[in-house]
C-alpha cells in the first residue's frame, strides 16, 4: 500500500484506473477532471468532508492520478489517498469564496504545466459539485482546450463491483440490519420522531461488533401518516401516533459503502387496503427478484414488479431502483443505470442495486425495499437480513 490509508490494495486502484482510461479513450478524452467525491474516492481513496469547496482528481492516459484541492485539505489527501504527496496539489485559501479569483484558475495553471493546455478535457458537467461558474472560469483560463462532457463516465465503470467492494457492502448491510431493527423496535405511540432518529443515528455510527459505522449519504427518511405519501421527507419533533404507517428508509455505511433498506411500521390495526397493497407489493418484489438475473436487463426487474401490481389493480409509475455502493452526500445512488421500464442495461454478476418498489398512495405510504446483488447464477441475493413484511405494532 502507498503512503495514505486508502481502504483497498494498489491492484484494486490499478484495475479501476485501467477501466476508466479505456472509457476515456473510447470518447477521445485525453485528460479527465473528476469532481464527484464518490468518483474521487473510487479512483484515489480520498475521504474527507471537503466537497463544499472546489476539488477534484486529474487523470491522464498515463501515470498516476493527481488529487487537487484546497491546501488544508491536501493534508487529508495525503492521509487517505494511495498516491504519494508529489501527486497531491493544494491551492491557497485566498481562492476560497473569493470575488477576485477562482480555484479553477489555479487548476488551469496545473493543467498547462502538465502539458494539457490544448487537450480534450472531460469534465462532469451534470454534477452536484461542478458549478456553472467553475466551468466558465476553466474554459476562459484554457482557451485552447476543448472541454467535453464526461458526466457519469466514471460512474458507469463503478457499476460492477469487485469482490473487495462486495465485502464492504455486506459489512454495511450488517450495520443496516442493526439500524433498521432499532427503528422497528423503538417505534411506538407517543415517541418523538427526533428521539427515534437519534437512536437510529446511534445504532448506525456504533456499528456491529468490530465494524464501525460511517455517516450515510442520505439522512434517515422517517415520514408518518400523510407525510408518508411523499418519498423524501425526514423527521420533526412530533410524537408518533396510533393509526399511522411510518416508513423507514435507512442505510448502514461502512468505509463509505452503503446497503439501503426500507421497512414500514404500522401502529395499530392496518386498514384492509394497506394489507392488500402489502400482499401485492411482496408478490411484486418476489417477481422482481426472480427477474434480477445476469443476462436480463434492468427493465425486466421493473416490468416484473409493475406487472404484478397491475394484476392487483395498482398503478405504479417511475423508477424502481438504482445502483449503490460508494457514495457521499447528498445521494447514495450511483447515477448510472436505473431499474425502470425504459432502461435496458444488461445485468452482470457483481452489480448491486437498491431495489426500491415503494408505494406512495393518497393517504399513506408503504416502503419495502432491498439491496440486491446480481449473482453468477440464479436470482438476485438480498444482502440485508430484516424480514420482508409490514411490521404491525398494535
Amino acid at each position: 500500500m502507498a503512503p495514505g490509508n486508502a481502504p483497498f490494495s494498489r491492484a484494486e486502484y490499478t484495475r479501476r484506473i485501467a477501466k476508466t482510461r479505456a472509457a476515456m479513450q473510447q470518447v477521445g478524452i485525453e485528460l479527465l477532471f473528476v469532481t464527484d467525491p464518490s468518483n474521487q474516492a473510487w479512483l484515489t481513496g480520498y475521504d474527507g468532508w471537503s466537497f463544499y469547496v472546489h476539488q477534484g482528481v486529474l487523470l491522464g492516459l498515463e501515470g498516476e492520478p493527481i488529487w487537487w484541492g484546497r491546501h488544508m485539505d491536501s493534508i487529508g489527501a495525503g492521509r487517505t489517498c494511495w498516491m504519494g504527496t508529489d501527486q497531491i496539489f493544494g491551492y491557497g485559501d485566498h481562492y476560497v469564496q473569493s470575488t477576485q479569483c477562482h480555484p479553477m484558475q489555479d487548476l488551469a495553471e496545473h493543467i498547462t504545466r502538465l502539458g494539457f493546455a490544448g487537450a480534450r478535457i472531460g469534465v462532469e458537467m451534470e454534477n452536484y459539485y461542478y458549478s456553472a461558474k467553475a466551468h466558465m472560469v476553466l474554459a476562459e483560463a484554457l482557451p485552447q482546450a476543448k472541454l467535453l462532457d464526461a458526466t457519469a463516465l466514471v460512474n458507469w465503470q463503478r457499476l460492477v463491483k469487485s469482490e473487495d467492494e462486495i465485502d464492504f457492502i455486506r459489512k454495511a448491510a450488517r450495520i443496516t440490519g442493526k439500524v433498521m431493527s432499532t427503528a422497528i423496535d423503538r417505534a411506538e405511540p407517543g415517541l418523538r420522531k427526533n428521539d427515534l432518529v437519534a437512536d437510529i443515528y446511534h445504532a448506525g455510527i456504533t456499528g456491529v461488533d468490530d465494524l464501525w459505522g460511517d455517516y450515510p449519504a442520505i439522512v434517515p427518511l422517517t415520514p408518518s401518516g400523510l407525510d408518508a405519501t411523499a418519498a423524501h421527507l425526514t423527521w420533526d419533533g412530533a410524537p408518533m401516533r396510533e393509526g399511522e404507517a411510518t416508513f423507514f428508509e435507512l442505510s448502514g455505511c461502512y468505509r463509505r459503502y452503503h446497503a439501503p433498506l426500507s421497512r414500514t411500521v404500522y401502529l395499530g390495526k392496518p386498514p384492509q387496503e394497506v394489507l392488500d397493497a402489502e400482499a401485492a407489493q411482496l408478490e411484486g418484489i418476489a417477481a422482481g427478484l426472480e427477474a434480477a438475473r445476469a443476462g436480463n436487463r434492468t427493465c425486466d426487474i421493473a416490468n416484473a414488479f409493475v406487472g404484478v401490481l397491475k394484476s392487483h389493480g395498482i398503478h405504479r409509475e417511475g423508477r424502481c431502483g438504482y445502483p449503490i455502493g460508494l457514495s457521499y452526500p447528498p445521494d447514495w445512488g450511483e447515477r448510472s443505470a436505473s431499474i425502470r421500464s425504459e432502461d435496458e442495461t444488461v445485468l452482470e454478476p457483481g452489480m448491486v442495486f437498491h431495489f426500491m418498489p415503494a408505494l406512495w398512495m393518497d393517504t399513506w405510504g408503504l416502503e419495502t425495499t432491498e439491496t440486491i446483488l446480481i449473482t453468477e447464477t440464479g436470482s438476485a441475493e438480498p444482502l440485508c437480513n430484516i424480514e420482508r413484511k409490514l411490521f404491525v405494532k398494535d
